[in-house]
């Protein structure tokens, strides 16, 4: 029987059910096809909150009844945390991306039973994916269950920046009632440059949500995507970042965190963006130099930052991204939504039978097995530079 080492985030302080919707809208595939998480069976109600420690991504049962251990934290950070001090006999780690799990070599070294790595939801560059790979351990994520999600996210973080939504509704919150200070900073989305670094699954669909708001869509991104697809969301491709950068109003970032993409945002790369650019960003955090983003917001050279993605996860209270001037961040919630959840939880499950029963994974969430970058992993990292 195996041991499941499960990290998720804490249940609420102020539970708040009088608002839940009934049920979720019926999807049964993504937008390129593929059918979503077609587990055996699911021991949830989807649009039940999964992803805390009470939810155990709906888990708990169907372990159980395998006989398998299941141990659920949401102490991960330290050396004499409960992560850790489960690690050596964990045969499987699940963690999200929004509460991730941090597994550096010396912790893949410590978890010498360790065999699978799920991540519940996209992304895993919390994990050192090539120093797995060499320990043979198959590393998963359920690819494309969040995906809209974060793009959603990512067009409302655009409108509140651009609108000074957050400031006029504080205005709202405070008893106030200046229309001046509300709109001092308010402008149209319409007829913006709108650049995409990235067009996979999340930055595709972000300019395809942005299409009906008349902006000019700009990407880059090392795949160039189909001449159909630029022709009929009228894009402009461009080979590199700094070509595109200069004539954005908006930047969103859509990219995975590797070496290459590091810091690829820093204070160089700022100043050639015009004066009054908006960055958003619900990639990862670490893209962006920290200090740089800071400064630019603070002297006005970025009218606007806006993200859900922070380095490390949870930020602390002195983050600097906290108190900087315009900004409209949120803690890493993009792709939590319960209704992601439904489809993240599901998919995990879908990945664990298949390892128990010994059956095939799905190859789209795969990022790597038998030593080597599989699946979405193939697309989105190399081994070197993972």
């Amino acid at each position: 029987m195996a041991t499941v080492l499960c990290v998720l985030y804490d249940d609420p302080k102020q539970p708040n059910s009088t608002a839940k919707r009934a049920s979720l809208p019926d999807i049964t595939q993504y937008p390129d096809g593929q059918s979503l998480p077609c587990p055996k069976n699911i021991d949830f109600v989807p649009g039940d909150l999964l992803g805390h420690l009470g939810g155990g991504l709906g888990l708990k049962s169907f372990l159980a009844e395998q006989n398998h251990t299941f141990i659920v934290t949401a102490d991960k950070d330290g050396e004499d945390s409960e992560f850790e001090r489960a690690l050596p006999d964990a045969d499987i780690v699940i963690s999200q991306p929004f509460w991730p799990a941090y597994l550096d070599a010396r912790r893949l070294d410590k978890a010498k039973k360790l065999g699978l790595i799920i991540t519940a939801g996209i992304g895993s560059d919390h994990i050192d994916i090539t120093h797995a790979l060499r320990k043979n351990i198959t590393i998963t994520e359920v690819t494309y269950s969040n995906s809209i999600s974060v793009a959603e996210h990512a067009v409302m973080l655009m409108l509140s920046l651009v609108r000074n939504y957050l400031p006029s509704h504080q205005t709202v919150l405070d008893g106030g009632w200046n229309i001046a200070d509300c709109v001092q900073q308010s402008y149209d989305i319409e007829g913006m440059t709108i650049g995409s670094l990235g067009a996979g699954r999340i930055g595709l669909a972000v300019m395809k949500r942005l299409q009906g708001f008349d902006v000019k869509l700009h990407y880059t991104d090392k795949h160039r995507l189909p001449k159909a697809v630029e022709q009929a969301l009228n894009l402009t491709y461009h080979a590199n970042l700094n070509q595109m950068a200069p004539l954005c109003d908006i930047l969103t970032i859509n990219v995975p965190l590797h070496p290459e993409t590091k810091h690829l945002i820093n204070k160089e790369f700022i100043q050639t963006l015009k004066k009054g650019t908006y960055i958003v960003n619900t990639a990862r955090a670490q893209i962006c130099d920290e200090k740089a983003i800071v400064d630019a917001c603070n002297t006005g050279h970025l009218a606007g930052y806006a993200g859900d993605v922070w380095y490390p996860q949870p930020a602390p209270i002195d983050h600097p991204w906290r108190y900087m001037k315009n900004h409209g961040m949120t803690p890493h919630i993009a792709g939590t939504s319960l209704s992601a959840q439904a489809r993240y939880a599901a998919g995990t499950r879908e990945i664990l039978e298949c390892w128990f029963d010994n059956r095939p994974i799905r190859e789209s969430y795969l990022i790597g097995a038998n030593g080597q970058l599989k699946g979405a992993g193939a697309r989105a990292y190399t081994v070197e530079n993972a």
